[in-house]
């Protein structure tokens, strides 16, 4: 049975982690595609709870993963995140996102995750880097999923031998302000540089020419402020 919450629009299940409340809040993004001033906490509030019953689904009731991919749900945090004026949302998207790859353990919920090129489609989406929380989050979530990266997974991240966001948009950042940002940037690298897969190791090698040539710049400057 649900009863009522604080918020008068939002709802809480006597059990959280159950495949009946994520069916509910599967409900409340439906109802509520159009982000706006008066929905915007009960959406964010939705996506926190959605990815907290996907980590006890993960170890503990596969259907939750077989409801989340069946109904596509990923596709509902896609359309927020497209949504024009949504910083704040996003913030919490990428927040929400880089908890639950990090949280998931079991090899068939993160392939779940990984398919129909969602995450490649958040990669490579153009938010609001100027705002210093987003970019924070962003290329947190990067590194987040650059550990997730092995031979079985790299497939996900790339649709053709001509692409690879994963890496393409983190060194972007590489020159960034904030060192953070730039050591985020050489661990996410250094994580794809290790798998052993020859289209990557191909496609890196063609992009990663710029890329090396700035970080051997940026050490011998360092050595030589240090002499």
């Amino acid at each position: 049975m649900l009863k009522k919450f604080s918020n008068p629009t939002l709802w809480r299940s006597k059990n959280p982690h159950s495949l009946e409340y994520l069916r509910y809040l599967q409900g409340v993004l439906v109802k509520n595609e159009k982000i706006t001033e008066g929905n915007r906490a009960l959406v964010i509030e939705a996506m926190r709870a959605i990815t907290e019953i996907l980590i006890w689904g993960d170890q503990n009731d596969a259907a939750v993963f077989d409801f989340f991919l069946e109904r596509q749900m990923f596709s509902h945090f896609l359309q927020i995140m497209q949504q024009a004026d949504t910083s704040f949302v996003n913030i919490q998207l990428l927040q929400t996102l880089n908890i639950l790859f990090e949280n998931t353990k079991n090899e068939t919920s993160l392939y779940f995750l990984l398919s129909n090129n969602h995450v490649n489609s958040i990669i490579s989406h153009n938010f609001d880097f100027s705002n210093e929380e987003i970019i924070a989050y962003y290329i947190s979530f990067l590194k987040t999923l650059s550990f997730k990266l092995n031979t079985k997974t790299v497939h996900f991240f790339s649709e053709n031998a001509d692409q690879f966001p994963l890496f393409t948009e983190a060194v972007r950042f590489h020159k960034h302000s904030e060192p953070m940002v730039r050591i985020a940037v050489r661990t996410l690298t250094l994580n794809i540089f290790k798998v052993k897969e020859q289209m990557l190791h191909k496609f890196v090698i063609t992009h990663s020419r710029d890329y090396f040539n700035n970080v051997c710049q940026e050490i011998a400057h360092q050595i030589i402020e240090v002499f």
